[in-house]
């Protein structure tokens, strides 16, 4: 018995996990409900949030949309990079302190 050998009631795992899945399909039906809802609720004869909905309006819409990705995917690997380096200088040191 695993789950008991670790000090944690035998049935703890199986009930976790069915709450994690019964909150990802209330999750998951919340989110199709809102999307199923979405056009009709936020465009009227073509006007939108922004206003009326154009082919200028599309594709700037779609450059921010490029904009943004390629920032995040730089920003992200930057940041994986710096905690790459972090974790090879905290291994650096803990095999300096623990040489005998």
């Amino acid at each position: 018995m695993r789950g008991s050998a670790r000090g944690a009631h035998p049935g703890a795992r199986v009930r976790g996990v069915n709450r994690a899945r019964a909150l990802l399909a209330l999750l998951g039906a919340a989110a199709g409900a809102l999307l199923v809802a979405a056009p009709q609720a936020l465009a009227a004869d073509g006007v939108g949030l922004w206003g009326r909905t154009d082919d200028k309006v599309v594709t700037f819409f779609a450059f921010g949309v490029m904009i943004f990705f390629a920032v995040m995917v730089i920003g992200l690997s930057l940041l994986q990079a710096r905690m790459e380096g972090r974790k090879e200088r905290m291994r650096e040191e803990l095999e300096r302190l623990h040489r005998p």
